[in-house]
């Protein structure tokens, strides 16, 4: 008798890798995951395989990997390719930290317009509007 966790309908798959119906299409039309032959007058079934493989998408997107991203890591998933995927996960890293640095000046430059909008008295306007348009820059406006 087959075993029933390699026995998955669409529905029963998109439940074991914690992922909703449209996300299991949605990967085998970008060539993450394979798309199982139809039996004649039946239906796909998927196995413990896919489910693992859907999981590992999840994992890398997870750490930020983009969808093409995902599909090069899938290419090196036996594990004997791992100065490759380093490579990756290089790059990545680089990127998150360059994403962190703009965030961080970004953080300043919010910061002071808050503080400018909450120190501002009487009928002048509001620094961060004024900023926004162009009138006037925060003094950390140039980190950004």
């Amino acid at each position: 008798m087959e075993n029933a966790q390699e026995n998955l309908t669409i529905g029963a798959f998109a439940k074991a890798a914690g992922v909703n119906v449209e996300t299991i299409r949605f990967y085998q039309l970008k060539g993450l995951l394979p798309q199982p032959e139809r039996p004649y007058g039946s239906i796909r079934r998927y196995g413990l395989a896919d489910v693992a493989r859907v999981k590992f998408v999840k994992s890398a997107q997870r750490l930020g990997f983009s969808l093409d991203e995902v599909g090069q890591l899938l290419k090196l998933e036996d594990g004997t390719h791992c100065e490759e995927a380093s490579s990756l996960a290089e790059h990545k890293l680089k990127d998150v930290r360059e994403r962190m640095a703009d965030l961080a000046r970004m953080e300043a430059v919010l910061s002071d317009l808050v503080c400018a909008c909450h120190a501002r008295k009487g009928n002048v306007s509001c620094p961060l509007i004024a900023s926004l348009q162009g009138k006037k820059e925060p003094r950390s406006a140039d980190a950004v």
